[in-house]
């Protein structure tokens, strides 16, 4: 039975999954003092209390916030929603090798907040977050523009760090992205860099001696060698999901690579991918496809084939 809920507040916002990402994630939003009422909920419930609990004693040197383990209940009002629970990656392991033990999890967080009667904006940050996109859109009951994955935020934010590095600006002056699955299938966009309004090649003889491909490469498996050495990735997916919810409560409007329904984009029309988008309050408010050249274009169709084939092949094996 789904409860009717009293409407979203824009004060509150509830994680689901109080792991490495969704604790760093619920620690970066009280810092950025965008929520008064922060709530906690994990399978562990002594988890969820711990991490509560720490951030709290964090707290009392930040702006005032209520912050507490709570229950899908707690959520039901909550004005953003992000699910984090979901199966952890090891070592070299692919994200899309994670979709069958993610895929449970993730359905039932979105049906208990359906149930309870969430009508807010959802965030996935579920591995592979694509397909797990793709799956709350279809058991959320809410409409797609309300739906947002992480995407491919976190990888173009690695790319204008790379780019920033070897060309000596800032990576706050360097537009581009990173498209596609978020995964070993994505498409670094070099046709569309511009720093100052030149392309890479007009830019310096620096950007013209880039090595593209090595590039595309260190930033697609930037996230393998970070899990190598720690175990898991945590800060920068964490304030991806932060910036969603910024632009978000603040109605922004402004431009973010995040996985949205492609809706027949590069061949495919029942999936999810990243493209550039417009978010403002109430989500995704336009969906926006960047000119691009050939081998891109190709590229991006390639990726969403592979995202379509991993989604048939887990409806397969869950039907």
């Amino acid at each position: 039975m789904t409860t009717r809920a009293a409407a979203p507040s824009s004060n509150r916002i509830a994680f689901i999954g109080a792991g490495h990402v969704g604790a760093t994630a619920a620690y970066a939003t009280m810092l950025r003092a965008l929520f008064h009422e922060i709530v906690l909920i994990d399978s562990n419930e002594a988890l969820a209390e711990a991490e509560a609990a720490d951030i709290t004693d964090a707290n009392a040197l930040a702006r005032p916030a209520r912050i507490w383990a709570g229950s899908y209940a707690d959520a039901a009002t909550a004005g953003i929603a992000v699910i984090t629970a979901g199966a952890a990656s090891h070592g070299g392991e692919s994200r899309l090798s994670l979709a069958s033990a993610s895929a449970a999890i993730v359905i039932e967080c979105v049906q208990r907040l359906a149930r309870a009667g969430f009508s807010g904006v959802l965030v996935i940050a579920s591995n592979p977050v694509d397909i797990m996109t793709t799956l709350a859109i279809r058991h959320a009951g809410l409409p797609r523009h309300r739906v947002i994955g992480t995407g491919t935020l976190l990888d173009t934010s690695r790319l204008k760090q790379v780019l920033s590095a070897a060309l000596d600006v800032s990576a706050s002056a360097i537009e581009g992205y990173v498209l596609g699955e978020h995964g070993d299938s994505e498409v670094a966009v070099f046709s569309s860099v511009r720093i100052g309004g030149q392309s890479l090649h007009d830019f310096d003889d620096a950007a013209k001696a880039l090595d593209l491909p090595a590039i595309g490469a260190q930033v697609r498996d930037a996230a393998y060698g970070i899990v190598r050495g720690k175990g898991f990735t945590s800060f920068g997916v964490a304030t991806a999901i932060v910036r969603i919810c910024e632009a978000v409560v603040r109605n922004e409007r402004c431009v973010l690579p995040v996985s949205t329904w492609i809706d027949r984009h590069f061949g495919h029309n029942e999936l999810c991918s990243s493209l550039p988008c417009i978010i403002g309050s109430g989500g995704i408010e336009r969906v926006i496809v960047p000119a691009l050249d050939a081998n891109e274009e190709d590229a991006l169709s390639s990726s969403a084939r592979k995202l379509g084939e991993a989604l048939d092949a887990l409806d397969d094996a869950t039907s």
